[in-house]
């Protein structure tokens, strides 16, 4: 990978059911740049020290840690406010300085109302980006239920720094590479995958969805973005360990040709062996 290439890390949600000590693994024998680390309710991926260790011995460095603010781990770390300060402490801790966070549910009162006041508070606190990702609207019957508030698009929001997601973004029928232009320097994260516009949030190998996958990733080469590329593919569904590595494989030498410099070579950035 040319050094001035975009680096292309790999979340640990991507090789779930596996757990976090799997994703270094798998990152470093595929060739990813580094991980995510999702926080859950798994203690390892809660333990700054463990995490630390994993970082250094699979040489892979921890580019952002996800805050532990999905429906499903609302039980993890306490409240809100909590979910937010601890991963940014940890953040600092591990050496990284972007904390993904997903935009408050309507029921979750003064959390809500005071999100981006009390995110740009813990940005100045700790000295890390907290980047907001955007989510999409929830359907049923055919209506839709206003889930996040201010709004589940966090692009026409007073947020500093935002995450964005395709998969998520297939769900809401919007135009990723629209998007992310409108963002232009607020854009400081990416989750590389795909989706369709089925209501299913299924997080895809880029190309095997509706999205413009391609065409954003060379906007963010050709416009000189800074920020961390990072894979969250499902691979759920994945027959083994092996199809697991193909799939993660396949999206790594993706990312690599749409977003390394045109007179770089990739053909031999990517490993497909087993750890």
């Amino acid at each position: 990978m040319s050094k001035d290439s975009i680096q292309v890390g790999l979340s640990s949600a991507s090789v779930f059911p596996l757990n976090v000590h799997d994703a270094f693994a798998v990152s470093r024998d595929i060739g990813y740049d580094g991980v995510e680390v999702l926080v859950t309710g798994n203690h390892l991926s809660q333990d700054p020290r463990k995490l630390t260790e994993l970082s250094s011995r699979y040489d892979q460095p921890i580019l952002a840690i996800h805050a532990p603010t999905l429906l499903l781990t609302q039980q993890v770390w306490g409240g809100a406010w909590s979910k937010i300060e601890k991963s940014a402490a940890m953040a600092r801790d591990v050496g990284c300085d972007v904390v993904v966070v997903h935009p408050p549910f309507r029921w979750q009162g003064s959390y809500a109302t005071g999100f981006a006041d009390g995110v740009k508070r813990i940005m100045d606190d700790y000295g890390v980006r907290i980047a907001v990702e955007n989510m999409y609207p929830w359907r049923a019957r055919g209506r839709e239920t206003k889930m996040y508030l201010p709004h589940w698009d966090p692009v026409p929001q007073p947020y500093e720094f935002v995450t964005w997601d395709f998969s998520h973004a297939a769900i809401a029928n919007v135009d990723s590479l629209k998007s992310v232009r409108q963002l232009g320097d607020r854009l400081s994260h990416v989750h590389l995958c795909d989706g369709l516009d089925n209501g299913k949030d299924e997080h895809l190998v880029p190309g095997r969805g509706t999205q413009p996958v391609v065409a954003s990733m060379e906007h963010l080469r050709d416009s000189g973005w800074d920020g961390h590329v990072v894979v969250e593919v499902s691979t759920r569904k994945a027959k083994g360990t092996g199809e697991r590595e193909e799939w993660l494989a396949e999206t790594l030498r993706f990312a690599r040709e749409h977003l390394a410099p045109a007179s770089a070579d990739t053909s031999t950035d990517v490993t497909t062996h087993a750890s």
